[in-house]
């Protein structure tokens, strides 16, 4: 292997941080259960108010895991999981795990015929989600093999008080279930526990199969990217050991949701398999968001950057103190220039000594890989890779590496990454390669540099770059300049088909508030951006938008913007008269 790829560069910075690990090879139940033994009475995680204990934890999980067994659920069967982040969802992930099964996570909100793609892909037998969410599985129930569906409540996991005001407020809008529905209520479900009185433990490895989470993978089609116990645990420890501050019972504020790999990876499983504190956010907004940091005094926080961006102007967060953050993690979409700076100065101001953290990963490797030190921040990098975990710079698509400081494609490879993509053997091969140098390798798609000291910068995806008359044109750094003018909230950044160029620039601009939208302002923004950009990168247009679209984890959603733009010149085409 060269001497690039090779590099450790957590042990030349951080002395305390380890070139490597040794990781737990049992499954991820395992990992928790281990943690259960020496912490029994320590929380486990808080939902709405109301504590779970890892004792309570181990002991509904495995009521779970026998119920699951008394309906029929076997090793290696495929159980949907749609939920948001409450206790529910944490039994059933734990108690599929135990019983041998692979947890297929998705989205409650998504769309019927996507839930039907989801069950169908993944050949689920067993399905749970909420009472609110029923009806749509009822719908398309018929075209799956799914054998039985399982009903929660949110109000099932609230303390008697809280659940009154539930029932009041959000319980009255769920529609209702017909008392003949051929479902299992959760109380029912968990009674079932008692028809099991063995053989519901299945002795799971490190390799096999645990979870399956979805992601556009390199082509941008759907599929399911199938995660082994390893890539999970070891995981778990790799972000430990890249934050030697953390200590058993600190507390992670868990909003990111479970069918992402952040979610479920680093707030959920990291927490609990190391003896973290987990607390649950079932329904994530910004103010919800802000309240539960300083009501818990969190320790840690994660988010995407249209996250930060909203709490930098939340009224509640005026005189909060943060001075119990230890870490405060981005990822998930690139955190510019300008909103770190400005999100640093608002930890500041708010009694935190520390500084945003901004890292890198793909659900091909269950999420973050890399991580920027906690004490040594280049402006630009995503930071380092964890122990064990090594990167390169590749000229696209080759194994061909390229030197410190030329840009290419990353490849990623260590105990994190995917065992393969569910049913698409021939993209797992076109990913997934062996090099000589022995190790598997993510071809990722994403292009970056390497510096000399093993820092890394990423620059965007390559289906996103733009080439514009011939020019490599990169969305992001035409994102910085924008949002870095004191008009401008947001800003995201599209290449449009041109006839003459290939591809022609466009920007997309959320003004800061009480800032007119009107032809002054576009043409103040443009000259602006004239001073910072090459002509052939410059954009056309700026559109101005009351609020950007959102993917269903928070980032801006600039493939929705290019869809809508391509609709438009393709109505444009047809409106044009005919030539004679």
């Amino acid at each position: 292997m060269s001497e690039i790829a090779v590099k450790a560069p957590w042990k030349d910075h951080l002395g305390d941080v380890p070139m490597h690990l040794n990781y737990f090879e049992g499954s991820m139940f395992e990992a928790v259960a281990n943690i259960a033994l020496q912490y029994p009475d320590n929380v486990a995680f808080d939902f709405m108010g109301r504590p779970t204990t890892y004792r309570r934890l181990v002991a509904e999980v495995e009521k779970c895991a026998k119920a699951l067994k008394t309906i029929g659920v076997r090793e290696g069967d495929a159980v949907t999981i749609a939920m948001p982040n409450c206790p529910q969802a944490i039994f059933m992930f734990y108690a599929v795990n135990l019983v041998g099964g692979i947890a297929n996570m998705i989205h409650p909100l998504s769309a019927e015929k996507e839930i039907e793609f989801y069950l169908n892909e993944s050949r689920s037998v067993t399905a749970i989600t909420l009472d609110q969410f029923y009806h749509k599985f009822e719908r398309i129930r018929e075209n799956t093999g799914v054998v039985n569906i399982i009903i929660a409540s949110v109000k099932d996991e609230l303390s008697r008080p809280v659940r009154a005001g539930y029932m009041l407020t959000e319980g009255r809008k769920i529609q209702k279930i017909p008392s003949s529905a051929p479902v299992i209520r959760w109380q029912e479900f968990l009674r079932m526990s008692r028809c099991c009185f063995y053989n519901y433990k299945v002795r799971r490895t490190g390799d096999d199969p645990a979870v399956i989470l979805y992601s556009g993978g390199t082509t941008g089609a759907t599929k399911g990217i199938v995660l082994t116990n390893k890539n999970f645990n070891a995981l778990g420890e790799q972000v430990v050991a890249a934050n030697p501050m953390f200590r058993i019972g600190d507390k992670m504020l868990a909003a990111m949701p479970l069918f992402h790999g952040f979610g479920l990876g680093v707030c959920i499983h990291t927490m609990l398999s190391q003896g973290g504190r987990c607390i649950l956010v079932p329904r994530f907004t910004a103010k919800s968001y802000a309240k539960l940091i300083t009501k818990y005094k969190c320790n840690f926080i994660a988010g995407v950057p249209t996250l930060y961006e909203a709490l930098l102007r939340l009224p509640s967060m005026d005189g909060a103190d943060l001075s119990c953050l230890k870490g405060v993690f981005s990822g998930g979409d690139s955190l510019s220039i300008e909103l770190k700076k400005k999100f640093d100065r608002f930890l500041y101001d708010h009694k935190a000594v520390i500084q945003v953290r901004e890292g890198y990963g793909t659900t091909e490797t269950v999420t973050a890989c890399c991580l920027t030190p906690p004490h040594m921040f280049k402006e630009g990098s995503i930071g380092l890779p964890f122990p064990d975990t090594y990167i390169k710079i590749v000229k696209p698509d080759t194994d061909e590496e390229l030197p410190y400081g030329e840009e290419g494609e990353i490849l990623l490879s260590g105990p994190t990454v995917m065992k393969e993509y569910m049913n698409h053997p021939e993209e797992t091969a076109h990913t997934l390669r062996t090099h000589a140098d022995g190790l598997t390798w993510v071809y990722t798609g994403d292009l970056g540099t390497m510096d000399e000291e093993g820092f890394i910068y990423f620059r965007g995806r390559a289906k996103r770059m733009i080439i514009s008359s011939g020019y490599n044109v990169y969305p992001g750094q035409i994102e910085n300049i924008l949002d870095a003018h004191e008009k401008v909230q947001m800003s995201c950044v599209i290449g449009v088909p041109d006839p003459y160029r290939m591809q022609k620039v466009k920007a997309f601009v959320k003004l800061a508030p009480d800032v007119p939208a009107g032809d002054e302002t576009r043409r103040e923004l443009l000259d602006y951006c004239g001073k910072y950009i090459a002509k052939y990168a410059m954009p056309y247009d700026i559109e101005f938008k009351d609020d950007m679209p959102k993917t269903l984890v928070g980032k801006v959603a600039y493939r929705q913007l290019e869809e809508e733009e391509l609709a438009k010149l393709a109505a444009q085409e047809e409106a044009e008269p005919a030539l004679p």
